[in-house]
């Protein structure tokens, strides 16, 4: 049968028995029997059947053709990576967890509040409900109302001085003096030992009291408390603060007030403590700013009505002041870091005021930080200011002169020395075997600590002694000794803080320690010098003091330089 080829040939279309498969395969036979060359790989997939295919080397990903054996090891790899994480987390979080706990606080850190509560047990007034000593209560709510002669009629709070009832306005505001000055140095330490607000509180609780005892509104005054209470020795038939062995919730006697019109050391000393608190609390700024009035009313007066608190009155048998040059400088020191004035800085610098205070002649207790004299304090609060911002002229001459001053009574310190002897266990005598010993040696403890921070913030790495060169760490270690010797490392194996350690007193220096209300007996010791020197040793070592606080309300010490001039355009 013929067809017609529309390409201009005969179609033949011709039946044949065979099968599509018989003819299929023979087709393929022939195929590969007319092939004259080699094909390449494609040419050969187009003949090949579905057995027959080679597996291709390289993998199609579409953007990149990569080896097929890099594919398959790294698709491997990634599984075999998240299979094992998924089994370490797995077992991080089927395992029990082991966490690192802080390590245990130091001596210093544990003393600090046993150091500070003292002054919880000495508080005099109505009493908050957090004080935390059982056995105090309310006392003297009368003070003021009871003696007609004053003016200050409210005259409740405050501290109790020592075993006395008595509350002497001059130690009490150095102590509260102290305190500031190891909060502004070092509250990142009370932070860390839980007790910033614990000492400010202790402080406020002070300076609230003070704003009492003289016209804290006031530009000008003619008077300050200095006493309240009675503290006289010879046992006379009256009660008073001193003999009468009694608690002072259970005091209802009168309770005369003594006020002064010419203390020049008191009221210096209670414008330094104001003006140091003031910089405590300038979060705070309106009762920071009623403390900085305060303490300028308070300057202005000791410097108006000249002369020494504790003539001619019982004072001088307990906290007798030897001069009031020592505070004119404290106080104006104070006060300028409390409120940038330069004016105080010029004073506080004046050749002829240091000379009275005897920062020119030395003595037996050169060097001795207390409640009488502040000079050593002074000096060392002026060397900071020498350190870190170096106002230059006209204060360098006594700057740099208090700064000598102060590495050589730092020397002093030194065991290297024969300043100041030392007992067999290692205490040094800076009050040459007098009574009350420690209260001096925690001054110098802390005025050593703070004096080796400041040289290690301002990179200073130590001092000369004569030719010879000591690291900062030296004073550090002095002040480690004398402390440790406090807490127990002395010959008696006792430490002097009482709830310290598991040998101590056993009784507060107070005396209603030892007439304990529902028998219960206190565990609390201290005073601001070891407060303020325990919390400098505390913690990391390389944890410092705050270097820029306590010059918050200072001033440029040189004007800003103008901006540089604009490019120049053509």
């Amino acid at each position: 049968m013929y067809g017609r080829d529309p390409w201009g040939g005969p179609l033949e279309i011709a039946a044949d028995s065979a099968t599509d498969d018989d003819r299929s395969r023979n087709l393929q036979d022939y195929d590969r029997a007319a092939l004259s060359r080699p094909l390449d790989e494609t040419q050969q997939s187009w003949l090949l059947g579905p057995g027959e295919q080679k597996k291709k080397k390289y993998v199609d990903l579409g953007c990149i053709i990569v080896s097929r054996k890099i594919f398959v090891w790294t698709v491997g790899t990634i599984l075999a990576a998240g299979l094992l994480a998924g089994f370490i987390t797995l077992i991080v979080k089927t395992v029990p967890r082991h966490r690192h706990r802080p390590p245990p606080p130091d001596n210093y850190t544990l003393a600090l509040n046993k150091g500070l509560m003292f002054f919880n047990a000495q508080r005099s007034g109505r009493l908050p409900k957090h004080n935390n000593v059982s056995w105090r209560g309310n006392s003297c709510l009368n003070d003021g109302k009871s003696d007609s002669s004053t003016l200050f009629k409210d005259l409740t709070g405050g501290y109790y001085d020592a075993g006395d009832a008595i509350k002497f306005n001059f130690p009490q505001s150095f102590a509260m003096t102290m305190l500031s000055w190891s909060v502004i140095e070092y509250s990142a330490k009370y932070e860390a030992a839980g007790e910033l607000n614990h000492v400010k509180d202790i402080i406020k609780w002070g300076t609230d009291y003070f704003l009492k005892t003289f016209n804290h509104t006031a530009d000008t005054i003619d008077r300050v408390v200095a006493q309240v209470g009675k503290g006289d020795t010879t046992g006379g038939p009256d009660p008073n603060d001193h003999y009468c062995w009694m608690r002072p919730e259970d005091i209802d006697y009168e309770r005369p007030v003594t006020e002064c019109h010419s203390c020049s050391d008191l009221a210096a000393e209670m414008a330094a403590a104001l003006a140091s608190a003031s910089i405590v609390f300038k979060d705070n700024k309106a009762y920071s700013q009623k403390l900085v009035h305060g303490a300028k009313t308070l300057f202005k007066f000791s410097r108006d009505q000249r002369g020494r608190y504790s003539v001619g009155n019982e004072a001088s048998i307990f906290y007798n002041s030897t001069g009031y040059w020592d505070e004119f400088i404290w106080g104006a020191t104070w006060l300028y870091y409390a409120t940038g004035n330069s004016s105080y800085l010029q004073l506080a610098t004046t050749p002829g005021l240091a000379k009275h205070a005897g920062a020119f002649w030395g003595g037996p207790f050169y060097g001795v930080l207390n409640w009488d004299n502040k000079l050593a304090g002074t000096q060392v609060l002026l060397s900071r200011l020498r350190l870190f911002l170096s106002p230059g002229y006209p204060y360098e001459e006594i700057l740099r002169t208090f700064h000598n001053q102060t590495s050589i009574f730092m020397c002093s310190f030194l065991p290297y020395y024969t300043s100041f002897n030392r007992t067999r266990g290692g205490l040094i005598q800076l009050n040459h075997g007098a009574p009350q010993p420690l209260q001096y040696v925690v001054n110098a403890a802390f005025l050593a600590t703070v004096f080796s921070d400041y040289m290690k913030a301002a990179d200073t790495p130590g001092w000369y002694c004569g030719p010879h060169f000591y690291s900062a760490d030296v004073l550090r270690e002095f002040a480690e000794t004398q402390m440790n010797y406090i807490l127990g490392k002395n010959p008696r194996k006792m430490s002097y803080v009482v709830g310290f350690g598991n040998h101590y007193p056993k009784h507060v220096h107070h005396r209603g320690a030892s007439i304990p209300k529902n028998k219960v007996k206190a565990d609390t010791a201290g005073n601001a010098g070891l407060v303020a020197a325990l919390v400098a040793l505390s913690g990391d070592s390389d944890v410092g003091i705050d270097k820029n606080t306590i010059f918050s309300a200072v001033p440029p010490m040189f004007p800003t330089p103008p901006p540089p001039p604009a490019p120049w355009k053509p």
